[in-house]
């Protein structure tokens, strides 16, 4: 049976964030996903996380300084303390909500630094990362992003990812699939699909309508097609739901019930 994870930070968004665990839980979910939980001490996330009888099972570490328009730090030369940093506290909530991944952001490309430049650095954190979480028993990931949403972003294609997590070859890093960013940038998503998770290199996946990021059920993907083809290829991990409802989370779910039969 497919698994699916509600997303936190963009699913719920009728309720504050920590309530987001218990209404997750009453709509069917026994996992969730967020990008960011740090607004809230780990042990109160802990604490609705329990009560809601759910299971955290990925959030990102933190990301940069969003005011700034920074997406993640791994690839940005010169950042590499705040990188640490950041990836310490990941940790320390990832052990606090019993979360076995991370997904660890690149980052936009600054101007005037050097694509080869970005990526020997982006591998190198990548590196010292996957060793810091192999003995907590969390799974580094990386995901490849359109940049129609965040323009500039370094990591774009699957093969891109695939070819970081070959270089850095560490068990415990793996490529994060998202089938809404995946469609916008190179489309053939069966295809990749097929091509990709039996390689074993793909941690989680992640769903959304496209082109308007809505329900699953909305748009140009065939999502009744994509779960079968996920059955075929005895994909077992999380599928996170990370869009944003067209009218109210609970409304939205008939495409739930439907994958579910």
């Amino acid at each position: 049976m497919l698994k699916f994870a509600a997303n936190l930070s963009m699913m719920y968004q009728e309720h504050a964030f920590l309530d987001r665990y218990a209404a997750a839980a009453a709509d069917g979910f026994a996992a969730v996903e967020c990008m960011f939980p740090y607004e809230a001490p780990a042990a109160s996330v802990r604490a609705r996380m329990d009560d809601a009888g759910v299971s955290q099972v990925l959030f990102n570490a933190p990301p940069g300084v969003t005011a700034r328009g920074e997406r993640g730090l791994a690839a940005l030369p010169g950042r590499q303390a705040e990188f640490r940093a950041g990836i310490e506290q990941a940790l320390d909530y990832a052990a606090a909500l019993a979360c076995a991944q991370v997904h660890v952001m690149a980052g936009v490309a600054p101007e005037g630094v050097a694509r080869a430049a970005m990526l020997d650095c982006y591998r190198e954190n990548l590196d010292w990362a996957a060793r810091q979480a192999c003995p907590a028993g969390v799974t580094l990931l990386i995901e490849p992003i359109n940049t129609r949403d965040i323009p500039g972003y370094f990591l774009n294609r699957q093969d891109e990812a695939h070819q970081v997590v070959q270089a850095v070859n560490a068990p415990n890093l793996k490529v994060q699939m998202d089938l809404y960013h995946c469609q916008i940038v190179e489309g053939d998503v069966t295809a990749r699909l097929r091509q990709y998770l039996p390689t074993g290199r793909v941690g989680h996946l992640r769903i959304a309508g496209v082109p308007l990021r809505q329900e699953p059920d909305r748009g140009e993907l065939d999502y009744g097609w994509i779960f079968q083809v996920l059955r075929e290829l005895d994909y077992t991990g999380w599928i996170g739901c990370e869009y944003r409802p067209a009218a109210g989370t609970r409304a939205g779910l008939g495409w739930l019930a439907a994958a579910r039969a």
